[in-house]
């Protein structure tokens, strides 16, 4: 692990947001370093409000986009709302057809086939809104690259209205509207809405001209915070007051979808991670598994039973995607030791029979393993398909555009992203990528940073601070959990090495010359036991938590790494 330190912000700039927040020297670090400098920023960051939201006709297209949807339900238009089958996508179509539906009866949905469609908009969805009688598709995270899919539609006399939040290639789509705050040309203030985002915009604005205010609308928010968590787009600005309102809604009145998938786990109250680990990972298992249309079922269902009869079924799907992925998983680091490549820059592994759904996983827990870009195949139909995973500060998606010439389609972000090829390509594409990754990564990148933010003292660790520590949440990019480092640590002689297999580390640390002592757990770092051992001293990496034992909650040391 690579430990940096933040860097410290001006003395003045701290001294000053101190004094007009009346806090201490280490939170007013913590804001600064998340640009929050004055006592109004430092307010709508503490207590964000649906005063936060941009106006929606800020964003290109919104009014051309409203203006269609209107044209749609005055001249009785079928409209199908479409969206990707995973999390962002299935919570932009619930969001959006569960809207429309409470002011207009003609709305259905599509999710395309994750193995027979592939991601995106398809042909085969065109022509079932052909066959259907649609002359309206409402594309949700997804689209912004469809240039030839939707002048197919319109040869059809079927207009698109595309929400996207992708980058666009060079061309945008001719639909009836396009709307994605990463456009050129678009000025709307907040560029990092996910796709679910920009829907819930396209309903803020229709409801404004029907009169409605955004309060009218917080039910939704359930889904938008729930797509925010699941597709890891940065928690500030607008996606802050978002999330933050929309984990309100999951916590006291979610709909009765995420309320059953929230009794199959008993959990109560959600942080932003256990929408991300909990609720996530099950509407997700539902498109990779079975079918996409599952988990908009629910997530649109109001009848509770039924909610929960889905509930359970969608959780078994989940359970089958944690085996198939572990074995995967095994799979590919078997291969990888076989094919003796681990002195490569990247991974790019492939076996046929390999589960589509899980291949974005797998491609995840491959970077974890050995931290270089990563790339998991498997066929699809007759082409090849994979998931592209990153890691921290290397954009994969620019990666993938300068070997282009070997893809037949790509799409995603700057950390992660998928294609397809033709098999005869996959040898030239896959040493492509290994040239174009050793010529532009930098090798620190390479080995896992620490981002720390601050070196401070057990005895700066106080229920207050922690108090106000919390109210930093919800935790994400670009407002990451606060990590701390603390120096001249001893283990007061309960180190030891817990859990079933006895791969945890559990110790009781202080500062030399100090009695202030905390309990810190390690994850996964019972190897680190003899670091602390025998009165050694160490340096800690850690952040905060709360342990609830036998009815008691103290604060313990939730321990990243150990020198």
């Amino acid at each position: 692990m690579r430990w940096s330190l933040k860097p410290k912000p001006q003395t003045e700039k701290v001294e000053a947001l101190q004094k007009a927040l009346q806090v201490d020297v280490i939170t007013a670090t913590l804001l600064l370093q998340r640009g929050i400098e004055t006592y109004e920023a430092a307010k709508q960051f503490f207590r964000p409000s649906l005063n936060d939201l941009h106006n929606p006709f800020l964003m290109k297209d919104m009014d051309k986009a409203t203006a269609r949807i209107e044209k749609a339900i005055t001249n009785n238009e079928n409209i199908l709302v479409y969206g990707d089958y995973d999390v962002d996508g299935t919570t932009s179509v619930a969001l959006m057809s569960s809207y429309l539906k409470t002011v207009y009866p003609n709305v259905a949905t599509y999710i395309p086939d994750r193995y027979d469609e592939g991601y995106g908009i398809s042909y085969k969805g065109i022509d079932f809104a052909n066959d259907n009688d649609f002359s309206l598709i409402i594309a949700l995270d997804c689209g912004i690259k469809a240039i030839e899919k939707v002048d197919y539609a319109k040869n059809l006399g079927i207009d698109f209205i595309i929400c996207d939040h992708h980058r666009p290639g060079n061309e945008i789509p001719q639909a009836a509207a396009v709307l994605d705050p990463k456009r050129e040309d678009c000025e709307y203030p907040y560029k990092e809405l996910c796709g679910c985002g920009v829907g819930f915009k396209l309903i803020q604005a229709l409801a404004s001209k029907e009169g409605k205010m955004t309060k009218d609308l917080i039910e939704y928010l359930d889904l938008v915070a729930t797509a925010i968590g699941a597709d890891i787009v940065p928690i500030n600005g607008e996606n802050r007051a978002l999330a933050y309102l929309g984990l309100q809604v999951i916590n006291t009145n979610p709909r009765p979808g995420i309320k059953a998938i929230l009794n199959e786990v008993k959990k109560t109250e959600l942080t932003i991670t256990d929408v991300v680990f909990i609720v996530a990972p099950r509407i997700n298992a539902a498109g990779r598994m079975k079918h996409g249309n599952y988990a908009v079922t629910l997530l649109t269902e109001e009848n509770k039973e039924l909610a929960a009869k889905y509930a359970a079924e969608i959780n078994e799907y989940n359970l089958d995607r944690r085996e198939t992925d572990k074995r995967i998983t095994e799979e590919a680091l078997k291969q990888i030791e076989e094919q003796k490549e681990q002195n490569r820059l990247t991974t790019v592994v492939y076996h046929e029979t390999w589960h589509k759904g899980v291949i974005g996983i797998v491609a995840s827990r491959l970077t974890e393993t050995y931290y270089r870009p990563t790339l998991v195949f498997t066929k699809s139909g007759d082409k090849l398909a994979a998931s592209a995973r990153s890691v921290k500060g290397f954009d994969v998606y620019n990666a993938l555009e300068a070997c282009k010439e070997h893809i037949e389609q790509f799409g995603g972000h700057k950390y992660a992203a998928g294609l397809t090829l033709a098999e005869e390509n996959y040898e030239a594409f896959k040493q492509a990528f290994e040239n174009v990754v050793s010529k532009t990564i930098d090798r620190d990148l390479l080995i896992p940073e620490i981002k720390i933010d601050d070196n401070i003292d057990l005895s700066d660790i106080t229920p207050k601070f922690y108090r106000i520590l919390k109210q930093f949440a919800p935790f994400g990019p670009s407002n990451m959990t606060p990590v701390f480092m603390t120096e001249n640590l001893i283990d007061t002689g309960y180190g030891k090495c817990v859990g079933a297999d006895k791969t945890h580390l559990r110790l009781t640390a202080k500062q030399r010359k100090s009695s202030i002592n905390f309990v810190g757990i390690g994850f996964g770092m019972g190897d680190k036991i003899d670091a602390i051992s025998n009165g050694k001293q160490f340096n800690a990496v850690y952040s905060i938590d709360e342990n609830e034992w036998q009815g008691n909650t103290s604060l313990q040391l939730k321990l990243r790494d150990i020198r």
